[in-house]
């Protein structure tokens, strides 16, 4: 039975328009694999917190030496991690924030990047070790999208390809702030993952 990690982090909640191309994209998916398993990690609900000198600090301190703080701080990215472990594919909405992604979501990459369970280094440099698919839902207010202003979806691309995961495609509706252009835009990326599924 496939099983299917969602991760959402849009402020926005059911308005958010990459949270309703995952929305298009989960349901082409369950369709086909109607056995199928979906696991949501809601960033934006559930925050993760900050990474700190307390985080970087549990996890350097060997396990037989932390104290209860400590091991309950790794508990929280040993939680995830497990869950990106368990998943066959991954779905990731985010929308543009100030040329980025959400902070939310950055907490959560900063915490599911562990040396050793989801890359490791090489010789030739790092190499991520969970070998799975990825699918990433983007929106904006603006058409940013293979500009010098979109710093997101390079940057969750390449963080991805480093713990392992291959983006087989990426769903982006810019424009949301622009009225008609944009209402294409999104209705274009709709039938983009309709075909894609």
């Amino acid at each position: 039975m496939a099983t299917l990690l969602r991760i959402d982090s849009s402020a926005s909640g059911e308005q958010s328009k990459s949270r309703q191309l995952a929305d298009a994209f989960v349901a082409q998916w369950l369709a086909k694999n109607p056995e199928g398993t979906v696991v949501t990690r809601d960033v934006n609900a559930n925050p993760l917190p900050h990474f700190t000198s307390e985080t970087l600090g549990a996890l350097f301190t060997p396990e037989e030496d932390r104290s209860a703080e400590q091991k309950a701080i790794v508990a929280i990215g040993d939680e995830l991690i497990e869950e990106l472990e368990a998943a066959d594919v991954v779905a990731i909405s985010a929308p543009i924030y100030n040329f980025s992604i959400p902070s939310t979501l950055k907490s959560y990459f900063d915490y599911v990047a562990r040396a050793g369970r989801t890359f490791k280094y090489t010789e030739t440099g790092p190499v991520g070790l969970l070998n799975k698919d990825a699918y990433v839902f983007s929106a904006s207010g603006s058409f940013l999208e293979n500009t010098p202003y979109d710093h997101q979806l390079p940057y969750v691309k390449t963080f991805l390809n480093f713990i392992g995961l291959t983006v087989k495609d990426a769903f982006v509706a810019g424009g949301q702030a622009l009225g008609a252009d944009g209402e294409k835009a999104f209705t274009d990326a709709k039938e983009k993952i309709a075909a894609a599924v």
